[in-house]
């Protein structure tokens, strides 16, 4: 079954649907993730929260998941979380670590390359 609203990883389009699915501190990561562009690190960072929340890399075209969509999917873990928001702060804030930490090696790459 095709499911216009699933994706292979989770899309940056979704995160301004979830803003309303915790309280005022989701509320203002979702925020800050949303009016960013996809290169800049904090919506990077955020997918990436997501991606590991949602379990992205385990999902294909015939799970369950995916025929509910991305959009579904994605709104009810965020709902679902038994954590406090605090926690998911911390999740961010861990994806925000690494994805820095991959920039500053692609930085490096390029750098010795020159």
């Amino acid at each position: 079954m095709y499911n216009p609203d699933t994706e292979l990883l989770f899309p940056a389009r979704v995160i301004p649907t979830l803003r309303d699915e915790r309280g005022k501190s989701w509320s203002n990561l979702v925020d800050k993730a949303a009016d960013k562009e996809i290169d800049d690190p904090d919506q990077m960072a955020f997918v990436l929260m997501m991606i590991r929340l949602n379990g992205c890399t385990t999902c294909h075209a015939d799970s369950f998941r995916a025929m509910r969509g991305c959009t579904a999917c994605s709104s009810q873990n965020v709902r679902r979380f038994r954590g406090p928001e605090k926690e998911l702060n911390q999740m961010y804030k861990k994806a925000h670590g690494d994805v820095d930490t991959h920039l500053k090696k692609l930085e490096k790459k390029k750098n010795k390359a020159k």
